[in-house]
């Protein structure tokens, strides 16, 4: 899931990405009702669509509708103390910055990737419940929830409210998950 989120907030889905989000199908849970959702946007909604409301969503003329950003949700503003938080942290876990990466690494998209290679050992070999609790709870779990609920309702947002809906959906899993651990996170 982290992997799909990252891929569909990273840059608007190409052709393949929306066919593939068409054949989703759901189910009556809410991380299935928001799949469905997303699925009966996607056969809605053509590729050029899709990038003007990305645009608009995230891009804009000098900002978007939104701000993907920990730094901006926390702090108010960008490449603040989140950001060097997130920085060190990955320094420690042996997380590098792609080079073909411009935005700076606490974008949405980025952590929901750093936490799919976290899971499944793109860093090394998977990492351990505990430390995936602790990236969790510093780096997705006091934001990321917020930021999907206003996705969702972004005025600018069409094919983007059921991915507010399943990123949203899903952190409240994450957070519940991450709760039955009984670790204390740091």
């Amino acid at each position: 899931m982290y992997d799909f989120l990252a891929v569909l907030l990273v840059a608007p889905p190409d052709a393949a990405l929306l066919a593939h989000t068409r054949d989703l199908r759901g189910d009556g849970t809410p991380i299935g009702q928001a799949i469905g959702a997303l699925s009966r946007v996607a056969d809605e909604m053509d590729e050029a669509a899709v990038r003007r409301e990305f645009d608009r969503l995230f891009i804009g003329v000098g900002r978007g509708e939104l701000l993907p950003y920990a730094s901006y949700y926390l702090t108010g503003f960008l490449n603040e103390r989140p950001l060097a938080r997130l920085r060190q942290d990955m320094a420690g876990l042996g997380i590098v910055r792609s080079p073909q990466v411009s935005e700076p690494e606490d974008h949405i998209a980025s952590l929901c990737e750093m936490m799919a290679g976290l899971i499944v050992g793109r860093f090394g070999s998977s990492a351990a419940l505990p430390v995936q609790k602790t990236f969790f709870d510093r780096h997705l779990g006091l934001w990321a929830e917020p930021f999907f609920a206003d996705l969702g309702h972004a005025a600018s947002a069409g094919f983007y409210v059921p991915v507010g809906m399943l990123g949203r959906a899903f952190i409240e899993i994450e957070k519940e998950a991450f709760g039955m651990t009984g670790q204390v996170s740091g």
